[in-house]
């Protein structure tokens, strides 16, 4: 699956934060933000919040490093923000992003938070790897923000979805 139509118009595809390697004996999956990874996630939530980058709805792996940078997010803008955490996107295909994204009804907005190389390859697959090389030729990096808003699809084949915006923590 390689296409997602509206629901919603605008999409979010946020890289967790810098991590820290595993302890001895630690799980990927437990693995938390380091001290570069914790300003990098307050940064891109605070330059998202400045540009009104509010996203109706929050989906995050379940991941420790994942939870912690939505939890900047959510820091980030006041009131209630809806969150769920998905056991799905973690260690899991781009597949797997654009199937929660295709299931969705009702939001005008939503913020995905998860791990490369799934992010970087669910850009690519929406809006193109022309948009994703002018953006991030080197690679998608750690609070990585793509802001995807959607267009009608063209005749000549462009992606509908246009890569409007690239913050970085």
């Amino acid at each position: 699956m390689s296409l997602v139509t509206p629901p919603p118009d605008r999409i979010y595809l946020l890289r967790h934060a810098k991590s820290g390697w595993a302890m001895p004996g630690q799980r990927d999956f437990d693995r938390s933000l380091d001290d570069a990874g914790y300003a990098e996630a307050e940064l891109v939530a605070d330059a998202a919040a400045d540009r009104n980058y509010r996203p109706e709805l929050l989906i995050s792996s379940t991941a420790v490093r994942c939870r912690q940078t939505a939890d900047a997010i959510q820091r980030a803008f006041p009131g209630e923000m809806e969150c769920r955490f998905v056991d799905e996107l973690y260690n899991a295909p781009a597949d797997n992003y654009l199937e929660i994204l295709s299931a969705l009804e009702g939001y005008g907005s939503v913020m995905l938070v998860g791990h490369n190389p799934a992010i970087e390859e669910v850009l690519i697959s929406l809006a193109g790897m022309d948009a994703a090389n002018r953006f991030i030729p080197e690679g998608y990096p750690t609070a990585g923000l793509a802001v995807l808003n959607y267009g009608a699809p063209s005749a000549s084949g462009e992606k509908p979805w246009l890569l409007a915006d690239f913050l970085v923590g």
